[in-house]
């Protein structure tokens, strides 16, 4: 029998959890087991999240029985988003449909690569919602879950913009070069500044991780490698504080 905590960010119990993976539940964002479990029903749940592209953590009873309150969780908890993640297709195909849709009314879109914490997750939502960009792209995995905390960070702004995951980051700026986005990745080498930036075309902005910053494949994918020139004594900024820099930036000429 599963349960779920106040805050609804986790499903326990076997029989939950593997449903909700094999009903395609885009809301499952990582499945915990127990170390040492095993046998069929959980060898069902991991074919399952296998199959949904669902990452799978292995951890001792103790954070299973921490997490869970001490709620009979069988070795099985997933932590689940407070909304229902979209395929890329169908989100930008919720604003912008067509070649002429995105030329005409020059989205503004956030790629997200391999953020850690909530925290910032959620001040990164905040500020996309602020500055009216169209939509959100996550990686499935190695992702900051889109949790209470983060959705506290976000003053509830992370469920006011529709959010895309995606297996391979990579691909999908592919994808939407191809639907006619440019696209600026945030680099502290960037050899364009952010004030120099011609922000006034259908762009998405890709920020990195906060210590490693753009993955190679990633970075060589965007069209252009964009900084923001620091004067003071320090070698970078948060990557929530560049990400509203950054988002600002290419609001202003749409104001």
């Amino acid at each position: 029998m599963g349960k779920q905590q106040q805050d609804n960010t986790l499903l326990i119990g076997r029989n939950p959890v593997r449903e909700a993976l094999e009903g395609g539940d885009t809301q499952v964002e990582k499945v915990l087991l127990q170390k040492g479990a095993g046998g069929r029903p959980i060898d069902e749940i991991r074919r399952a999240a296998a199959k949904a592209g669902v990452p799978v953590q292995l951890v001792p009873p103790a954070r299973l029985d921490h997490l869970t309150g001490g709620g009979n969780h069988q070795g099985v908890a997933a932590f689940m988003a407070p909304v229902a993640y979209l395929e890329l297709e169908d989100m930008l195909a919720s604003f912008a449909p067509r070649l002429e849709d995105v030329q005409r009314t020059k989205p503004i879109l956030l790629l997200l690569d391999q953020i850690e914490d909530p925290h910032n997750f959620g001040a990164m939502l905040r500020s996309a919602v602020a500055a009216g960009a169209s939509g959100v792209v996550v990686p499935k995995h190695h992702m900051a879950p889109l949790n209470a905390a983060a959705v506290k960070a976000s003053a509830g702004a992370a469920l006011r913009i529709p959010i895309a995951r995606t297996t391979n980051l990579a691909d999908a700026i592919q994808q939407l070069k191809e639907r006619g986005y440019w696209i600026a990745g945030a680099a502290g080498e960037g050899t364009t500044s952010v004030w120099d930036m011609d922000w006034d075309r259908p762009v998405a902005i890709v920020i990195g991780n906060e210590g490693k910053g753009l993955r190679p494949r990633v970075a060589v994918s965007c069209d252009y490698l964009v900084s923001i020139p620091i004067r003071g004594p320090i070698e970078s900024l948060n990557a929530s504080v560049a990400a509203g820099i950054f988002l600002f930036a290419a609001a202003r000429v749409r104001s």
